[in-house]
């Protein structure tokens, strides 16, 4: 046989290959890629007329000539439609638009600021080395309009997403692989965080036992199904949770089935609440092993944390003292009693201080609260709360609802007392009854806000309301500190559990 020939010949490959090699070459089309993919064609879009419209003002305010000026041969109008598809490839090569982290966290808000701002030093950079005299004053202008109106429009379309994802749509549908117990935590954990998209719609148990479900899962075969329950639950992810038989050749050998069908593969650490820039990936000997940094209660961060706070709420004090004292006012004359409450609350490392709040009952409240002890609608935990408290005033049902009550609290943090984002203080009498793991709150200094506040506030239950305070000790970042004050001023406006 000829060269020739031998190049028409067919290769004969090994029964079921062909099978594995068809998958390599092939991606099934489906609905969550379509989702995907508009979402984020949507989303580039946006982009781009956000970034247009951030150059003609920075063009307008700097040159007010619609851009005609010049620097070479080349306009500013020009520079600035040049500018846009370089700005979305710095998002791109930043993986702004990675769709693992759009829709949830803080993590696309960094990316998209990190990758402007390097944009904004390579433009300045390159300016000074090519000598090309770019107006400082538009590069000023353009890049911080340019990046706030960035962030605005992600958080825009996040809300997008998330009402879509309320109404049970733009989720991926996924498949958890792992014992029972570590299932059944997979789904109520996925199913209280909603906005992150992932609904757990079947299960694959490494002993089934003519077990119908887990909890309101419903289980799809052994750990030798999944393809199968792939396919009767239309499942784009596979989560493997865990638990007996879950070997690492098991792993591999699922990781290999699933190559080149378009399923994504993710596993759930046995370590939760643990947040991604603390986890990382050491390799060693082959293994993946994954690395969790220290929660950082310490250190150079930290100092900036409390600089940055307390100069802000050095300067909102100052700002909003004359509606304190109207505020204040207003208490007195609608009841007897002083207007100011003060309060022992606990702080950080277990040092007691005063807290200050308007105040919103009636001045005998505290001796009242022992005949209500039994109208207490926060059964499973130490706090008092009743919608309807009789003890509450007319004016102090009015800052309540919109947490005027709380920026007396600003003093605190001026004081060192309190953090302006942190977990909630807690009162002697909770403290005295904490365990070891909820005493870990006491690590940082409580905040006037935190994620207890943007989550609920009074409706949390007690564990949703430690787990809460527990992540943000173990997780805080700058960037989820201003994720959260953010959130913060819908959450007021929302006015959801402010009773």
């Amino acid at each position: 046989m000829t060269l020739a020939d031998s190049s028409r010949s067919e290769i004969v490959l090994p029964a079921g290959l062909h099978e594995v090699v068809r998958r390599l070459t092939s991606r099934e089309h489906r609905a969550v890629d379509v989702w995907q993919r508009r979402y984020l064609r949507r989303l580039v879009i946006a982009d781009a007329i956000l970034i247009v419209v951030a150059m003609t003002i920075a063009v307008d305010i700097r040159f007010g000539d619609g851009g005609q000026k010049s620097f070479g041969t080349l306009t500013y109008a020009g520079l600035s439609l040049l500018l846009v598809p370089i700005w979305l490839a710095t998002l791109g090569l930043g993986r702004g638009y990675q769709t693992r982290i759009l829709g949830t966290g803080a993590e696309e808000f960094k990316r998209v600021a990190t990758a402007s701002l390097q944009l904004m030093a390579a433009v300045a950079i390159v300016s000074y080395v090519f000598d090309l005299s770019i107006a400082r004053g538009f590069v000023a202008v353009a890049f911080p309009i340019g990046i706030g109106l960035l962030l605005l429009g992600r958080y825009g379309q996040r809300r997008l997403l998330h009402r879509r994802r309320r109404r049970g749509e733009y989720v991926h549908r996924v498949l958890a692989v792992g014992s029972p117990d570590h299932v059944g935590n997979l789904a109520t954990e996925l199913t209280r965080e909603i906005y992150a998209g992932l609904s757990v719609v079947g299960a694959c148990l490494p002993l089934p036992d003519g077990q119908p479900r887990v909890g309101d899962v419903p289980v799809l075969g052994s750990l030798t199904q999944v393809r199968a329950a792939l396919a009767a639950s239309d499942a784009d992810t596979v989560a493997v949770c865990g638990g007996p038989g879950m070997s690492s050749d098991v792993l591999r050998q699922l990781s290999w089935e699933l190559q080149g069908t378009g399923i994504d593969l993710v596993v759930a650490p046995a370590l939760v609440d643990v947040a991604g820039p603390r986890v990382s990936i050491r390799p060693v000997a082959g293994l993946p092993l994954l690395q969790i940094d220290e929660p950082e209660l310490s250190g150079f961060r930290q100092f900036v944390k409390a600089s940055v706070e307390w100069l802000f709420a050095l300067l909102g004090f100052i700002f909003l003292v004359p509606v304190i004292a109207l505020c204040a006012l207003a208490v007195r004359l609608d009841s007897q009693g002083a207007p100011l409450f003060r309060q022992t609350r606990i702080g950080r490392h277990g040092r007691p201080f005063t807290v200050y709040k308007l105040r919103t009952m009636r001045s005998d409240a505290e001796a009242l609260l022992d005949t209500l002890r039994e109208q207490n609608e926060a059964a499973d935990g130490l706090l008092f709360k009743m919608r309807e408290d009789p003890r509450i005033t007319r004016v102090g049902s009015w800052l309540r609802k919109w947490s005027i009550d709380e920026l007396p609290q600003l003093w605190n943090v001026v004081k060192g007392d309190m953090a302006l984002v942190g977990p909630r203080p807690p009162l002697p009498g909770e403290v005295a009854q904490y365990g070891d793991d909820v005493a870990r709150r006491l690590l940082v200094r409580p905040g006037i806000t935190g994620l207890w506040q943007v989550s609920g506030r009074s409706d949390l239950s007690w564990e949703d309301s430690i787990r809460l305070d527990l992540y943000y000790v173990e997780n805080w970042s700058l960037a989820l500190d201003a994720l959260i004050v953010w959130k913060t001023f819908f959450a007021i406006l929302r006015r959801d559990g402010a009773y």
